[in-house]
């Protein structure tokens, strides 16, 4: 009784986790999209036909031809994650794991084992990682192919779950019907005439026989065999010939022990069902990954467009600063040497402008390569792309207090999510493991009848019915029975196949939860990393608008000075350069600021809700005109 109160204890908390799972499971399960979804048919010989894929389709979604004005490519941050959900490649990529995960659901049902699901991250999107192009964190390989939670293999993140699914063999739960048909003429030399009164036998034999087996998830089999054989011999001291038989036998085994009830036997089901789960869960976490990198690379192609901009301005003002020093020296109001500083300093601005614009037509690329399936139309591949939208100001930001942040990404990050599951499909296996510990016991039994019939032979009087009718009336009408039940019992002494799996699984769910409580305190120190690099930047904001500010200030105060004689022209091309250098400043700041709320956005799990994606979307590559 301690050690069952015990037990239960611990699993008290594990029941209550269940329950708020069941929840947020409500909330991740997504429909696979139609063209992925296996066929079914009501014709019989669909099970035996091949089923096909569709070939990925290629081509962008309509959505961008209608962005499309003047040559150029407009977009908001709204239009542009509406894009990727239609056209990034990653999510096409991740799609995949749905439907591979249904085919495990297909697979069990059936008695068969899982073959686990795929939960990486593919992060293949150039420029998408924090900080800019080529500083994102490496993806897990072609649609995440990574064994994460719940999948098949070694595990990941230091885990090991290579006894998920231990247990005693289950069998196959699709019916099963052998049938066996055939003629044989067998010669065969006597040396002795005497039994047969021929010098050679000849034995024909036609033989039709058919098995039927089922398999139960209660541990019981259940099959029946019908044999039918036709003989005939040259023989003369056969009393029949020929000769038809026909014998039945209906039989049943159950397990007792190891192998009984459903625990064990729906044991690869359940779990299935758990990794399609995980499945959703992750394609969730592939569609916040993609957001994420979508976000900053927008951002980034902003801070390249502003950057350009203010370096334009720079060298236009720097040449007109030039004109007006050629002039003046015409005049001599002005020393050559005040034209030679202006020459340099539009030399130094237009290369400022050369790198600007460089780096804006990469920032470019990458945002067309995030939102395209395909980049071979030429146009689109030169075509310049406007960003509509522009860095918000700080006044709107309400500030949520650093508890309910972190409370918010321990409910809503979809990592802790797949943990949840996983944790459940070792429990799953760790009862399956103690089961397989025990003995194999087994009820077994049939019952059987046999039937003759024949022609007799001339100077035999036994009656039999003549035809194979009446060998099968015989042998259903109990004139002939034959039963049996018994008890099959395997013992394996020792027994170190089945108690070192066992003891590995109690190992591995151990090991689980810790790595759970690990995760927890990953995701606290994320969210808290986050807010504090949110507040970091926002203060850095505010420095550079001061700063901003004030040498807008100094600028038009030396521009003032010089158009009344009273300053030189360097004077003010320093003063220019100054505020050119404090308004990229503010981009910068501005930029990683923008950067900051979409890291603090990923940390507590809200990505999805801020920008207004529906999974569903996602999961069917369409955006629905009802999106937010």
């Amino acid at each position: 009784m301690k050690v069952s109160f015990r037990r239960n204890c611990c699993n008290v908390p594990l029941m209550a986790a269940l329950l708020a799972l069941m929840a947020a499971m409500a909330q991740a399960q997504v429909r696979t999209p139609a063209e992925l979804q296996m066929p079914r048919s009501h014709n019989p010989l669909s099970p035996y036909n091949a089923d096909q894929v569709p070939e990925p389709v290629l081509t962008n979604s309509p959505r961008l031809d209608r962005m499309i004005r003047d040559g150029k490519l407009y977009l908001s941050l709204k239009d542009a994650i509406d894009l990727a959900l239609e056209n990034n490649l990653d999510l096409a990529i991740a799609r995949y794991n749905l439907p591979i995960a249904d085919t495990d659901l297909l697979r069990t049902k059936a008695g068969g084992s899982f073959r686990g699901v795929n939960t990486g991250v593919v992060q293949g999107t150039p420029g998408g990682g924090v900080g800019g192009f080529g500083a994102g964190a490496p993806g897990a390989g072609a649609g995440g192919t990574s064994s994460g939670a719940g999948g098949a293999g070694a595990g990941a993140s230091g885990l090991v779950q290579s006894t998920l699914g231990a247990g005693t063999p289950v069998a196959s739960y699709d019916p099963e019907l052998n049938a066996n048909m055939g003629i044989e003429h067998q010669t065969t030399p006597l040396s002795n005439t005497v039994v047969f009164n021929v010098p050679s036998l000849q034995l024909n034999v036609t033989q039709v026989n058919v098995a039927y087996t089922q398999a139960f998830p209660t541990g019981t089999t259940f099959s029946f065999t019908f044999d039918n054989n036709r003989q005939t011999t040259n023989s003369p001291n056969n009393n029949l010939s020929p000769a038809l038989n026909a014998y039945y036998r209906v039989g049943f085994q159950q397990q007792l022990l190891a192998g009984f009830g459903f625990g064990p036997n729906l044991r690869f089901l359940r779990i299935a069902r758990n990794n399609k789960k995980i499945s959703d869960i992750a394609f969730k976490d592939q569609v916040i990954a993609t957001i994420t990198q979508i976000e900053n690379i927008y951002w980034d192609l902003v801070s390249a467009y502003e950057q350009a901009r203010v370096d334009e301005q720079s060298l236009a003002f720097a040449n007109q600063t030039l004109d007006n020093a050629k002039k003046q020296l015409q005049l001599e109001a002005v020393p050559e040497m005040d034209v030679m500083k202006a020459e340099a300093e539009v030399s130094k601005r237009d290369q400022d402008l050369t790198v600007a614009r460089t780096t804006l037509q990469l920032q470019e690329s990458l945002m067309k390569n995030a939102l395209t399936k395909s980049l071979d139309d030429p146009a689109l591949g030169e075509m310049p792309v406007v960003p509509t939208d522009r860095m918000q100001t700080l006044s709107t930001e309400t500030d949520t207090a650093l508890p309910d942040l972190i409370a918010q990404g321990l409910q809503n990050r979809p990592e802790l999510l797949e943990t949840d599951v996983d944790l459940v499909n070792r429990q799953i296996s760790r009862k399956a493991a103690r089961n397989a510990l025990l003995p194999t016991l087994s009820l077994v039994g049939f019952y059987a009848g046999s039937g003759l019939a024949g022609l007799v032979t001339s100077g035999n009087t036994a009656t039999v019915p003549t035809d194979l009718s009446g060998a099968w009336q015989n042998a259903f009408n109990n004139s002939s029975p034959d039963y049996f039940v018994g008890l099959n019992l395997n013992i394996p002494f020792r027994n170190r196949v089945a108690k070192a799996d066992q003891y590995r699984s109690e190992l591995e769910y151990r090991q689980a939860g810790l790595r759970k409580e690990q995760l927890k305190k990953q995701i606290r120190i994320e969210v808290r990393n986050a807010q504090y690099s949110l507040e970091q930047s926002r203060a850095r904001v505010e420095s550079a608008r001061k700063a901003r500010d004030l040498a807008q200030r100094t600028f038009e105060i030396t521009k003032k000075e010089q158009d009344l004689g009273a300053g030189s022209s360097f004077q003010t091309l320093t003063a220019q350069r100054d505020l050119s250098l404090a308004e990229l400043d503010l981009v910068t700041a501005t930029t990683t600021y923008q950067k900051a709320r979409v890291e603090l956005d990923r940390a507590t799990g809200a990505t999805l809700e801020h920008n207004g994606v529906l999974i569903q979307d996602a999961v069917s590559g369409k955006v629905s005109a009802s999106s937010p």
